[in-house]
């Protein structure tokens, strides 16, 4: 992983978290806004634009792939640097959460 990508996402945006857990398989931009909405019970909602332009950035740095085109849709799916990348997120998350549950210092 480039030091390029570290930078980029690193923290991740909600956005970028949201499609590349959801080309873990692989999808077209609605799927995904559509996966999104129905993982967050609405509380995220991806616009057009936002999903567009990240799934083009991602693609040009290589997190996820251009896989087929189906009904004039594009597939996408995410590549092993966007799994890398994913669970660096992950874990960053989790730590977050672990240390949410200690005690806060005053």
């Amino acid at each position: 992983m480039t030091e390029h990508i570290r930078k980029v996402y690193a923290p991740m945006t909600e956005t970028a978290f949201y499609i590349l857990l959801c080309l873990q398989k692989p999808g077209h931009g609605y799927g995904v806004v559509q996966q999104v909405e129905k993982l967050t019970g609405g509380a995220v909602r991806l616009a057009p634009g936002t999903m567009y332009g990240s799934l083009s950035k991602m693609e040009k740095d290589g997190l996820i792939a251009f896989v087929r085109e189906e009904e004039k849709r594009k597939i996408y799916q995410i590549t092993d640097l966007g799994r890398e990348v994913l669970e660096m997120e992950c874990r960053r998350i989790r730590r977050l959460y672990r240390n949410s549950l200690g005690e806060v210092v005053s």
